[in-house]
């Protein structure tokens, strides 16, 4: 008879989405008839499928072993190295400096080296992650960033760092700042943006629209020019929106393309074929109760060694 206590980063889930995670070969149809059965038993009680779960609760499931089949050990994320930046670390969070070229998460062309794999296998060589004794959490990321963008990645140790820095994340209770080196000058020293970005899927490219329509979406960008050299701008990005190549496809909007982009504006310039975007610099600023993470309200990080700022800029601060 399979039984599972709920753990810390179990808690406060569906019963039916636990149930999943716990016992993935065992069809819905059969969940739920187990529930309403009564074979599957939470503290000895029947349960119904939306109940949230409590650290310490006890599944008992009246049904066949075979739907609790043992978690293999050839994990996915030991096929990247434990390799982390990192900017800041603590008992829940992490904040990774991701290189150029690396992404954030698995997809159909890339599933062996990720920032998110590296991240779980350092976690499981510190002793501090363990698939075997986890029954529904994994180590993730909490936001994303273009693979051929470099900077700041927070990262969650547990379930409830996880939930809160996501639900900061979406009420934009965390200032992130890019820096970026673009072809020209803008229009302006500082000014912010608003306009109007139309996402082709099959392309994986954006337009700026100057017009607003039910095919594209607001986006709105700030930006402050810290430094001029050699027909080149540094310049401060801050997003007040979040899309898909939003600063890369403004700037070259502006007439201003980020140097080393490809895509929308020119890969080659010197000896540099990379893209000059960082993120590189982030604020937590709560403006509502962050539990186990309030002690990071007002902290700043900063990645203060970007490559191509010394490179094209020199001493420029």
């Amino acid at each position: 008879m399979p039984e599972f206590t709920v753990k810390e980063n179990d808690a406060n889930m569906r019963l039916d989405k636990l149930l999943r995670r716990l016992m993935p070969t065992l069809p819905d149809s059969l969940m739920y008839k187990y529930l309403r059965t009564k074979k599957i038993k939470v503290n000895k009680k029947r349960a119904d499928i939306a109940y949230k779960t409590a650290a310490g609760d006890v599944i008992s499931c009246y049904i066949p072993d075979e739907f609790a089949a043992a978690k293999p050990k050839n994990y996915d994320f030991l096929s990247s190295p434990a390799k982390l930046d990192i900017v800041y670390e603590d008992q829940n969070i992490m904040l990774i400096n991701k290189p150029q070229g690396l992404l954030c998460h698995p997809d159909k062309n890339e599933y062996g080296d990720t920032l998110l794999f590296r991240f779980q296998r350092y976690l499981y060589e510190k002793g501090e992650y363990d698939p075997q004794t986890e029954q529904s959490f994994k180590p993730a990321l909490c936001n994303r960033i273009d693979r051929n963008t470099c900077g700041i990645v927070i990262a969650a140790k547990n379930a409830e760092s996880l939930k809160i820095m996501c639900d900061k994340i979406k009420s934009r209770e965390i200032d992130k700042r890019y820096i970026t080196a673009v072809h020209g000058k803008p229009p302006k020293a500082k000014d912010t943006v608003t306009s109007y970005l139309f996402k082709d899927s099959d392309k994986n490219r954006v337009y700026i629209q100057n017009r607003k329509s039910d095919a594209n979406r607001t986006i709105k960008t700030g930006y402050e020019v810290l430094a001029q050299k050699n027909g080149l701008s540094l310049l401060e990005i801050r997003l007040y929106t979040g899309r898909t190549h939003q600063i890369r496809a403004q700037m070259a909007a502006l007439g201003c393309p980020i140097v080393g982009d490809g895509k929308y504006g020119k890969l080659k310039f010197r000896d540099i074929n990379r893209q000059c975007l960082c993120s590189y610099k982030l604020t937590f600023e709560f403006l509502s109760d962050a539990g186990i993470l309030s002690y990071l309200n007002g902290k700043s990080f900063e990645i203060k060694d970007v490559w191509f700022k010394k490179e094209l800029f020199g001493d420029a601060k």
